[in-house]
């Protein structure tokens, strides 16, 4: 099961690293005044957590792969 929640983490991660505006369509727009698009902080910002969440998926998979063997 680890095994498949890692995949699923570095499948986030790497939706939000190359797709932040939807992210922020589906979760922030709405609350904007404007809602035209996101700011560059938050484009950073979820570009940090995607490779954060790459990272953690990772290591799910490698921990998963070395407790098998």
């Amino acid at each position: 099961m680890v095994y498949f929640y890692g995949f699923i983490g570095v499948f986030m991660g790497l939706w939000m690293f190359f797709y932040p505006t939807i992210i922020w369509e589906i979760s922030e727009s709405w609350k904007s005044n404007d809602g035209s698009e996101p700011s560059d902080l938050y484009i950073c910002s979820i570009r940090l957590g995607g490779i954060m969440c790459i990272l953690a998926g990772l290591g799910g998979i490698i921990a998963f792969i070395l407790l098998i063997e």
